[in-house]
């Protein structure tokens, strides 16, 4: 086999989709861009990009298609009236959009005889291009291990499975765990800050004790699959005490407690479903059964 890349076209040139373009100019790969105000193409150009006069062109370039725009809407404003010329095409929508929207834009994109591929970044554009970065895909096998040397050039490229929502359905999930962890930490930020310990100094050792908090992700992923948490390690009912004392020294100290006290109240609603006495990850009971349900 030889070494010539693939070609591709990016259709959607904000923050994203540029940067998606550029990495793909930079690692080889002859690229087609369109976006609905041309002037966003111009630096694309000239390093080297093929600027499409319309959409219809755009996709005729390549067989494969990358778009990124705003959201679905824009999505189906550009792609409806050209809806005909993707036929054996391999679409990948890297739009942020949710799980509903994947599987109808797969079903979309079938009715029109084109391979769809929905997608997810994991990242901020000046992470594209790092293969530490993680961009996730569900739908279509065949596109994903067609062009994986094409999708390999933006990041690693994981593919979770033929149902087209699965990505929007990760990125959400772990959209959450971001907020909730990188707000866990800002609430331990101000609690130490309020004794003059600064972020800097705190942060590290933060980091140090997520690596044992994956550690209980780990162990607590078989228990949920199980269905069955034994409270070998720390319960809940030990958890609830040891939460107090946290509430205790924010308040004290003048910083917001909205956080730890929803976590509380959620412990207290997992101990009255009978749970007290088992592992933390019990807590997923009282999250599956929605808000306001013991």
């Amino acid at each position: 086999m030889g070494t010539e890349r693939s070609a591709v076209t990016v259709i959607g040139l904000g923050q994203m989709g540029s940067a998606l373009a550029a990495t793909l100019l930079e690692r080889g790969h002859p690229t087609t861009v369109w976006n609905r105000s041309a002037q966003k193409a111009q630096p694309l150009v000239e390093r080297g990009a093929r600027s499409a006069a319309t959409p219809e062109e755009a996709v005729a370039a390549s067989p494969l298609v990358i778009v990124c725009v705003l959201d679905h809407d824009a999505l189906h404003a550009t792609l409806d009236p050209v809806a005909d010329s993707l036929a054996g095409k391999a679409l990948v929508n890297l739009t942020s959009g949710s799980p509903e929207q994947a599987q109808e834009a797969e079903a979309w994109a079938r009715a029109h005889s084109a391979d769809y591929l929905d997608g997810a970044i994991m990242t901020t554009p000046p992470g594209v291009g790092s293969p530490e970065m993680m961009f996730l895909y569900s739908g279509s096998r065949t596109v994903f291990e067609t062009h994986r040397p094409t999708l390999t050039a933006l990041g690693d490229p994981l593919h979770l499975g033929a149902e087209p929502g699965l990505a929007s359905l990760y990125d959400a999930a772990l959209l959450g765990l971001m907020w909730s962890t990188m707000t866990g930490w800002l609430h331990g930020t101000a609690l130490v800050g309020a004794e003059k310990t600064e972020a800097t100094a705190f942060t590290p050792v933060a980091i140090r004790w997520l690596s044992a908090v994956t550690g209980f992700l780990t162990t607590y992923a078989a228990q949920v699959d199980a269905g069955r948490y034994p409270g070998d390690d720390a319960t809940v009912d030990v958890q609830i005490t040891a939460i107090d004392h946290l509430l205790h020294a924010a308040a004290a100290r003048g910083i917001d407690n909205a956080l730890p006290e929803l976590l509380k109240a959620t412990m207290e609603r997992t101990r009255d479903l009978g749970h007290g006495s088992d592992s933390y990850a019990s807590v997923i009971e009282v999250l599956k059964k929605g808000a306001g349900s013991a």
